[in-house]
């Protein structure tokens, strides 16, 4: 599965957030970067499984470059750690 550009945010005395701004309503969290990180790929996983299974199209990643057209992501991305995360293989695709 392709990956999708994510948006990490932490604000003092709160966790890391996650959100995929080619994913909307898939969001992650964690205590760390790293483990905020790796529960975005889980999320991401899910949520697009979810979708398979509800016969919804699956969103299309954007490039970076894209996303940088989109004034809605230069707004979020602005205090944002902006990373790559793919989608953790599900049980069912190993």
């Amino acid at each position: 599965m392709a990956p999708y550009i994510a948006l990490v945010h932490k604000d003092k005395g709160t966790s890391y957030g996650v959100s995929f701004p080619d994913v909307p309503g898939c969001i992650a969290a964690g205590d760390t970067f790293e483990e905020a990180v790796a529960n975005a790929a889980q999320a991401l996983a899910g949520h697009l499984a979810l979708l398979r299974a509800d016969g919804d199209s699956i969103p299309a990643p954007r490039s970076f470059e894209e996303l940088k057209r989109d004034r809605e992501f230069r707004a979020d991305a602005a205090d944002a750690i902006v990373t790559v995360v793919a989608p953790q293989r599900m049980a069912a695709e190993a």
